[in-house]
């Protein structure tokens, strides 16, 4: 009886575990096979290529400043009392702009003055000695060489009032160097020095931009300093108001470049400017350059690897993506001129190139709309 329960259990076991296995066998057999992944796409930047003109126009940004600038400076350390100009003021030649504490060269003039007294009283007596030994000479009471000896003093006497003369002098002028006076007509750009402070000679105290023109003064990059041409037309604009404008010709470009930024300082002189192009005024400069034919894109869409630029070009009917070779003829600010290898029409990605892979599929968002 006890055996037969057993085997009653142990045959309802098994045909559990069958029933089970074939639910599992048949939830497999049911199951889809594994889905491909996804193709992965994308977006990138584009413009449609087009046929440049052979010129290329170059904005830059800069500001106005006077042709000249002077410095005005005491020769004389003092102390500074007064200064009656600040920025912005108008100052003319001659006008006195400045006043050192005059007590120290007063002094000097003193000075100067009683040793020229002293001097004159040596050389006085000295002439009248010369006067009466001359007479002594004649009438032989006194050696020729003793008379020699006289003379000499009476020249050294000369010398030495000559010379307190010559101190004199310098002294007098030392103390009108007390008095700042300008020497040019302009307006006072930057001041150095405060009243009160003691201040060296040489030291800037008001500069002035003078009334003799006026410069726009740039910064370019070296690729524009190489390709414009030797006297090009440049337009200046008020960036504020670009409907006033001026003609402007290069007046100097720097030999050497910037150690920081690697640009050159460009100053251009500004032919008959309005009224609104005031000193400090931020201005634009537009310069036409002449650039060989071919196709203008930015210089973002360049690829360069082993030796070689390339830019991707977008099938339009695929949207993939592939490398074609390009040749640069021509580089500015942002931009780059490709001579070979594009054609009109062609779907160029000007964003998101060192993402790409040939024949890679791609989302177009074009840069030109």
């Amino acid at each position: 009886m006890f055996m037969s329960i057993i085997d009653a259990k142990f045959t309802l076991i098994m045909r559990n575990t069958i029933a089970l296995s074939v639910a599992v066998s048949t939830l497999v057999a049911c199951k889809p096979a594994d889905e491909a992944p996804p193709v992965e796409v994308r977006t990138v930047k584009t413009i449609t290529v087009g046929k440049t003109d052979g010129t290329d126009l170059t904005v830059l940004s800069g500001t106005v400043q006077a042709q000249n600038q002077v410095n005005l400076a005491f020769r004389v350390d003092g102390r500074m009392v007064s200064r009656s100009v600040d920025v912005g003021d108008q100052v003319k030649a001659g006008q006195e702009v400045a006043v050192l504490s005059p007590e120290t060269e007063q002094s000097g003039v003193i000075a100067a003055e009683a040793n020229v007294e002293g001097a004159r009283a040596l050389l006085i007596e000295a002439r009248a000695n010369e006067k009466r030994n001359r007479y002594l000479l004649s009438q032989n009471f006194i050696s020729q060489a003793a008379f020699d000896r006289i003379v000499q003093q009476a020249q050294s006497a000369e010398a030495q009032f000559n010379s307190a003369k010559a101190n004199l002098d310098i002294a007098r002028t030392r103390l009108g160097f007390t008095k700042l006076i300008s020497g040019v007509t302009g307006v006072v750009t930057a001041v150095g020095a405060e009243p009160g402070e003691v201040v060296q000679g040489g030291r800037m105290v008001v500069e002035v931009a003078t009334n003799d023109g006026l410069d726009a003064v740039f910064n370019i990059p070296p690729q524009l300093k190489e390709t414009a041409p030797e006297n090009p037309k440049i337009t200046i604009s008020l960036a504020t108001d670009p409907r006033v404008t001026a003609e402007g010709r290069v007046r100097e470009v720097a030999p050497r470049a910037d150690p920081i930024t690697g640009s050159f300082r460009v100053r251009v002189s500004i032919i008959n400017p309005p009224a609104a192009m005031r000193l400090g005024t931020t201005v634009t400069g537009r310069i036409k350059i002449d650039t060989p034919p071919g196709f203008e894109i930015p210089s973002s869409a360049l690829n360069r690897t082993n030796n070689s630029t390339a830019v991707w070009v977008v099938d339009p009917k695929t949207s993939l993506v592939n490398l074609r070779n390009v040749d640069v003829v021509h580089s500015s600010l942002a931009s780059v001129t490709v001579g070979k290898g594009l054609n009109a029409g062609d779907i160029v990605v000007t964003a998101g190139v060192q993402a790409l892979r040939p024949n890679q599929k791609v989302n177009t968002a074009r840069g030109d709309k």
